[in-house]
């Protein structure tokens, strides 16, 4: 079996579980699976296995609808499913319009009746946008008639989604996202502490945490020309931008009662857009933070991607092309040699950060 096949979905999770706090956070989440023993060594770091070997999920946009659409409808709904995946767009979505008076999947009626049942008033066209969690476990993190959908903008990008991408291509091993509630004097004091805190740490981790050994050899080949970094950086997000309305309420929707309270959230970002986890800002802790960041950063062992913790976000982004400079993945390089051509920019061959 050759664990570097884009349809094995493989990943890289460390041989070790991170310890302390962490573990109530992603003990329940990561199922550790055995692998082959003539399966070869994996020493890729995390972050960059899943940059550039994982695929993302999908996230489900349905439309419910009870008639005919407006043109104006017909004509978002239409870029909506030009720039999905499934119609060879660069966004990592699936658009389903669904009418209610026609015959649907069983999926699709269970939705609507739990739709029914939420709602006193179901203003139609509806859209609700659902994805997949670790351990394909679906989340509804959109819910809205199409006409609130099409004033906050086609869904699958942002500013902030802009910049995470820009970050991971330019060597960012993780973003951490500062969702700020700025709900009161007290919350952004809270939310300013800790954007404080996690820039410290992303000073003191790039200089503390050392890349795996091994990089480059046979089962560790590297395939883009993205620069192999520690290095870490924070991104806060107004959680009253108009723009990132869709965002906020996917992230806020994991860690509803703290952000309601007034909470700020964290969220590490890596690879093409999975999030780690949602943090709240009164759990977050210099100690969490390293330890999440050597889970990323670590060496690896080969499991298959839906048993790690975490989500995608909907991004409009051609990875591939990005990435390998077309749509395609790379195979495995026959000569076992890494693909890069600028090894100058992996800090090796000690395999150690300097």
């Amino acid at each position: 079996m050759n664990h570097h096949t884009e349809a094995q979905q493989v990943s890289c999770v460390r041989n070790r579980l991170p310890t302390g706090p962490v573990q109530q956070l992603f003990l329940a989440a990561i199922l550790l699976l055995s692998w082959s023993s003539t399966a070869r060594a994996c020493n890729i770091p995390v972050f960059r296995y899943a940059l550039e070997r994982w695929n993302t999920d999908q996230t489900e946009i349905i439309v419910f609808s009870a008639g005919a659409l407006t043109n104006e409808e017909s004509l978002f709904v239409s870029q909506l499913q030009q720039k999905s995946a499934a119609a060879g767009g660069p966004s990592n979505s699936r658009v389903i319009p669904v009418a209610v008076t026609d015959g649907k999947t069983e999926t699709e009626q269970q939705l609507w009746e739990s739709l029914r049942q939420s709602h006193e008033q179901l203003p139609l066209p509806f859209v609700v946008a659902r994805s997949r969690t670790g351990r394909n476990r679906i989340v509804n993190h959109w819910n809205a008639s199409l006409r609130e959908t099409m004033q906050s903008g086609l869904l699958h990008t942002s500013p902030a989604r802009r910049e995470i991408v820009k970050r991971v291509l330019a060597g960012d091993a993780v973003v951490w996202l500062v969702l700020q509630p700025d709900t009161d004097a007290a919350s952004k004091a809270a939310a300013t502490a800790c954007s404080m805190m996690l820039q410290e740490q992303c000073r003191v981790l790039s200089r503390k945490l050392e890349l795996p050994d091994g990089i480059g050899l046979p089962g560790s080949e590297l395939y883009s020309e993205v620069p192999l970094l520690l290095q870490f950086s924070v991104l806060e997000v107004s959680g009253k931008d108009p723009a990132e309305r869709y965002l906020v309420e996917q992230l806020a929707g994991f860690q509803q009662q703290a952000w309601d309270s007034g909470q700020p959230l964290v969220v590490p970002v890596f690879g093409r857009g999975r999030v780690l986890e949602v943090i709240p800002a009164a759990d977050m802790s210099p100690q969490l933070m390293q330890e999440l960041s050597s889970f990323l950063c670590g060496a690896c062992s080969c499991q298959v991607k839906e048993q790690n913790p975490g989500f995608d976000l909907l991004l409009d982004t051609p990875w591939n092309s990005l990435l390998f400079g077309d749509e395609t993945q790379p195979p495995p390089p026959a000569d076992g040699q890494k693909q890069q051509s600028r090894p100058q920019l992996v800090p090796i061959p000690s395999g150690r950060r300097q």
